[in-house]
């Protein structure tokens, strides 16, 4: 099982750290979870990931499932064998598949049944499948199914959702039975409070060891996700560890921990370094541009990160632009540094008390467009 210790909280805001602990080590919260969709996160080794600070990776159940398949996986000896890494994982429940899918999937009470996007066969994801399908896998953490309803839908439609995932909840908590394995809920609801309070009510009387808010950064406005964020977190248990799926841009991840959050996951800095895109403390640059065709500069002048260490942006622009795969590693190496820095930052500034200002000046700093970098600044893309 895993263990949830609240070391510190902020003086202004919600913001808390805490300890984490799993069958396969520690990890210290607030913290971000790099994404290995197959196994892997995009372009790096295991070792570049804990040398960069990652303490926990996510996999996805539903394409681990699709291949190599998840007996595979325990036959090798659990996924952490498997993919090399020796610390904690979150596998999702294939859940997010749900919305991301829906044109290849059918749901109804009992499941939902997907047409393969590798192959055209039919698949059967049941609450009692998912569990099975993640106690192959071996994870640290493993996720209830969920159905998660795309923005905008009607009330009408969250309500069933909120209905159909509680019940796939229970369905998912009667057939855990793997004691080195802590199942998470999920909270849906939509846009709508009162619904995100009725699933909250119904998701902790099922006494999961953890939860998660799911069903945001589908399409919502970002001050809506905002608004949830800050009134589904709270209501929450203190002493278990909160999860908000999906959210992934800086700022977002600032303003979440700021409401009480303790769990993040995103493609964002994998996906968005694979592009040429680039996050640095003054905001986001593409690395493509013809500005850096000769700037002799590092992403950053004071990161120690080895793409920043070693190369300048003239020459990561010409790797990308040369279709290099150097290139984008270097991007994606410095994004995840990035990241798993910001993070330790606030871990630093929440036990000092001072997350609000540390939240504050970082947002005046990247929230500004890059004076040599037209149209970078939030992060939006």
């Amino acid at each position: 099982m895993i263990y949830f210790t609240l070391l510190a909280k902020d003086s202004t805001t919600a913001a808390r750290a805490g300890r984490l602990a799993t069958p396969h080590g520690e990890v210290q919260t607030p913290a971000f979870m790099p994404v290995g969709t197959q196994g892997s996160v995009k372009a790096m080794l295991p070792a570049e990931l804990r040398a960069l600070g990652a303490e926990i990776l996510l996999a996805n159940t539903y394409h681990l499932s699709l291949r190599p398949g998840a007996p595979l996986v325990r036959r090798a000896g659990g996924l952490h064998a498997f993919m090399g890494w020796d610390g904690p994982i979150l596998t999702d429940s294939g859940g997010y598949q749900v919305f991301s899918l829906a044109a290849l999937r059918r749901i109804d009470d009992e499941g939902v049944r997907f047409r393969s996007h590798l192959d055209g066969a039919e698949h059967h994801l049941t609450p009692e499948a998912a569990v099975e399908i993640q106690e192959d896998l071996g994870a640290d953490i493993a996720m209830v199914l969920d159905e998660c309803p795309p923005f905008p839908a009607s009330r009408e439609e969250v309500a069933q959702a909120v209905a159909r995932t509680l019940r796939w909840s229970e369905r998912c908590a009667r057939r855990a039975g793997r004691a080195d394995q802590a199942l998470f809920g999920i909270v849906q609801g939509g846009v709508h409070l009162d619904l995100r309070e009725e699933s909250v009510a119904g998701t902790v009387r099922l006494d999961f060891p953890g939860f998660a808010i799911g069903g945001v950064s589908v399409g919502e406005p970002r001050a809506l996700q905002r608004k949830i964020v800050a009134h589904v977190a709270p209501l929450l248990p203190a002493d278990r560890p909160r999860y908000l799926m999906g959210v992934g841009f800086p700022e977002d991840i600032l303003e979440a921990i700021a409401s009480g959050i303790d769990l993040f996951d995103c493609v964002v800095p994998t996906r968005h370094g694979r592009n040429g895109s680039v996050f640095t403390r003054e905001g986001l640059i593409n690395i493509r541009n013809a500005i850096h065709a000769e700037d002799f500069r590092p992403f950053e002048p004071d990161c120690p990160c080895p793409a920043c260490a070693g190369f300048t942006r003239a020459y990561v622009r010409h790797l990308v632009l040369a279709k290099e795969i150097t290139g984008v590693r270097l991007c994606t190496i410095h994004n995840l540094h990035f990241y798993l820095s910001l993070l330790a930052g606030a871990r630093e500034a929440i036990a000092a008390g001072r997350f609000g200002p540390f939240h504050d000046a970082f947002l005046a700093r990247f929230g500004r467009p890059h004076a040599a970098d037209p149209g970078a600044g939030t992060g939006e893309a």
